[in-house]
């Protein structure tokens, strides 16, 4: 039912390539729904991780839009280079403006975002299960950041509302999905 939503979607304006946002807080579940989108929908993944880190959470929008959403609403490929989080300088990343492009990530729905999506899934999972997958991830030593990256989670949320109806004027082109124990 969701791959048949997402297919049947329209790009905004004259925009050529469908962008699918994949939003939720940290530790959801959006890069794992993101890869099985990807591969079911034949769509690359843009990851909002590739602009945010720790030091900037969630202020890295406007270059996303000039790298990356603003090229492909002119049907030009976009390029960036990723965030580094800590590790070592990672590659360029080439985005062709095919049919469709996943948008992965925390805020990938924001609304500086929306005129450029066709459509956008919320991921709502409980916290204890995503500080859990966090930590995990990232090592106990990451327990500040993620209370950081979770108040500014909170703001975003707060301030956008972006799983509920006032966060996307187009109710048919949002799906908000539960997860309790994971995919």
């Amino acid at each position: 039912m969701l791959i048949a939503a997402i297919r049947a979607c329209r790009a905004p304006c004259d925009m050529v390539t469908r962008v699918v946002a994949v939003d939720g807080r940290g530790g959801a579940g959006k890069s794992t729904l993101a890869r099985l989108l990807s591969v079911e929908l034949d769509a690359p993944i843009v990851h909002t991780d590739d602009f945010a880190s720790w030091e900037n959470p969630l202020d890295w929008w406007p270059d996303l839009i000039d790298r990356v959403l603003e090229p492909l609403a002119r049907g030009e490929a976009a390029s960036y280079r990723p965030t580094r989080w800590g590790g070592p300088v990672r590659p360029p990343v080439v985005v062709q403006p095919v049919d469709m492009v996943l948008l992965e990530g925390v805020t990938a729905s924001r609304e500086r975002f929306r005129p450029y999506l066709a459509y956008s899934i919320w991921v709502r999972t409980p916290e204890a299960l995503r500080l859990q997958r966090g930590l995990e991830r990232d090592g106990a030593g990451a327990i500040d950041d993620w209370r950081r990256w979770i108040a500014g989670e909170n703001r975003y949320i707060a301030r956008e509302h972006p799983a509920g109806p006032r966060g996307y004027g187009h109710p048919g082109r949002r799906r908000t999905l539960e997860m309790s124990a994971g995919w």
